[in-house]
């Protein structure tokens, strides 16, 4: 028997509020069962401040953010704050007639599997998070770490948020390659000791592995990880038009605050 074919999107830096929009229409897609289970792989055409689904935007700094040229959007996942900046941000999507165990713990286990993988496969021997620990009342999602993110020893490493649709499930994260503790600081109004735990307790995959690992690398990672763990075939392919007028549509509603921005390259699928 052959593995279940799951679509492939590899996107390029995209303006923060189509991400989330776009996510959330693959969400709907799959849970109607119009689109297949989709891995989704994108970048941020400028830094981008995500707030969780209830976060209340008085929890970022706004006017740092304007003043750093950094967008602000809602995702339609719960958590904490994320800057997203040098980094490979993924989607998943997929329901519980695709192998994903109904429940956020078991979901969560069951897909950060695949990351863990992932991780290892770039030379960073990544666990999922045993305990939770950390700021439980910081408004920055990398200063508490739980059972839905991945830690090298101490160090968390990557965050996910997930929201259900049905029996379907969106869950989105990042693969941090290096990060802008001091911005991360100020756009989230951290100090003192705050701040310092954002270097102390955070680690990155140029801080573990001494270079930079390329896009190439990464999505390479990526595929291979989830093709493996979770047993499927994955085959590039794009947003239906159905997706995009979806996507299109609810755009406006991620959008909390945006700057002026210029077009960026885009991903490209490994060799």
């Amino acid at each position: 028997m052959s593995d279940p074919i799951w679509r492939l999107l590899l996107d390029g830096r995209v303006e923060g509020a189509e991400n989330m929009a776009v996510d959330s229409a693959v969400l709907g897609a799959v849970g109607a069962r119009r689109s297949l289970p989709t891995l989704r792989l994108y970048g941020w055409e400028v830094p981008t401040v995500t707030l969780g689904r209830f976060q209340p935007v008085e929890q970022v700094d706004r006017g740092a953010c304007a003043g750093r040229g950094f967008d602000i959007v809602r995702r339609p996942t719960g958590g904490r704050g994320v800057l997203h900046d040098d980094e490979l941000t993924y989607s998943v999507v997929a329901g519980v007639d695709d192998g994903v165990p109904k429940g956020i713990t078991a979901s969560y286990r069951y897909l950060s599997e695949a990351l863990a993988e992932a991780y290892r496969v770039l030379g960073v021997p990544a666990e999922i998070t045993a305990r939770q620990r950390g700021a439980k009342g910081s408004a920055a999602c990398y200063l508490h770490a739980t059972h839905a993110d991945l830690s090298l020893g101490a160090a968390k490493l990557s965050g996910s948020a997930q929201v259900w649709k049905g029996d379907a499930v969106l869950q989105h994260g990042s693969f941090i390659v290096s990060r802008d503790s001091e911005a991360e600081a100020e756009v989230f109004r951290l100090a003192g000791a705050q701040a310092v735990d954002l270097d102390r307790t955070t680690a990155t995959l140029e801080a573990v592995l001494g270079r930079r690992p390329s896009v190439g690398e990464m999505v390479a990672a990526v595929t291979g990880a989830f093709a493996r763990v979770l047993g499927v075939t994955l085959e590039a392919g794009e947003l239906s038009g159905t997706e995009r007028e979806a996507a299109s549509i609810a755009s406006g509603a991620y959008r909390i605050q945006s700057v002026p921005r210029c077009g960026a390259p885009g991903l490209t699928a490994p060799g």
